[in-house]
């Protein structure tokens, strides 16, 4: 049995569609399990790594768990875990913890490590499904905006990494760190230009100040991790950012390209009830 923590977020969602369809045994936890439909063949039960008490039933029996990072929950999830026999951990982390040593991720992989369980780490850099949030400035103004608009990243699709997730569960290898990117180097104006293509609609980017930015961002992040982040940021600018082969080797398979992340999305960023062209 596995256990898949986090299971209705954007990545969790199709890790339990991958161990589905790869014949596993697949237990979901969720804080409201009626709050979505799930596939065929999952079970489905409450609970909460916020709150240890709620995690034994859903522990009982599992050889392996998904575990997403939520910060401060992770220490006692794992300590559970290893009581109920859990044999190997996959967690969600961050590739900033490479440059920063204020993220918080970087405490979840030490709560993991000091565990005594096997573990695997999946590192991701920028993730493409963060710019859903650009998706009421395409279908509103029409204009994207934010900092360090020529910064560089290699953004991955959420499905990307739900694949590496699904064979580190199903073929578990010790303390492995897989840092995964997708495969190009794009700034926030490419990602825009891009978008612009596939959904038909030309949208300009516009630089905003970065206290700005941070004014925004620290309303959901740490100060000094928001100031670490943009820092690195206006250090991106002019080079290429780095991109990793560690999709294709886990999983032999390519990435998904930006474009096909905003296919498969399209209608996120349509506004409500218009249809796509051709549709």
């Amino acid at each position: 049995m596995i256990l898949v923590t986090g299971a209705t977020g954007h990545v969790g969602r199709h890790i339990v569609s991958g161990l589905l369809d790869a014949g596993e045994k697949v237990r979901a936890l969720s804080r409201d399990p009626g709050s979505r439909p799930w596939p065929p063949g999952v079970e489905v039960l409450p609970g909460d790594l916020k709150e240890p008490g709620t995690l034994a039933a859903a522990l009982g029996g599992v050889d392996s768990m998904y575990l997403f990072p939520v910060f401060g929950a992770v220490p006692d999830a794992v300590e559970a875990a290893r009581q109920a026999g859990v044999k190997h951990v996959v967690m969600l982390s961050s590739q900033a913890i490479e440059y920063s040593t204020k993220d918080p991720h970087l405490a979840c992989e030490e709560a993991v490590t000091a565990s005594g369980l096997s573990w695997t780490f999946v590192r991701t850099g920028a993730l493409m499904v963060n710019d859903l949030h650009w998706a009421g400035q395409f279908a509103g103004e029409g204009v994207v905006r934010g900092a360090y608009g020529m910064s560089p990243l290699a953004p991955i699709d959420e499905r990307d990494i739900a694949a590496v997730v699904v064979r580190s569960l199903l073929t578990p290898r010790s303390g492995t760190v897989h840092t995964v990117t997708g495969p190009q180097s794009l700034t926030q104006v490419d990602r825009v230009r891009i978008a612009g293509q596939v959904l038909g609609r030309a949208v300009p980017f516009e630089e905003l100040p970065r206290e700005h930015v941070r004014k925004q961002m620290t309303a959901h992040l740490p100060a000094a991790v928001v100031d670490e982040l943009l820092d690195h940021r206006a250090s991106l600018v002019g080079t290429t950012a780095e991109v990793l082969p560690t999709v294709e080797q886990v999983t032999g398979r390519a990435p998904y390209t930006y474009a096909e992340w905003l296919a498969y999305h399209e209608a996120d960023f349509r506004p409500a009830g218009q249809a796509a062209a051709g549709h």
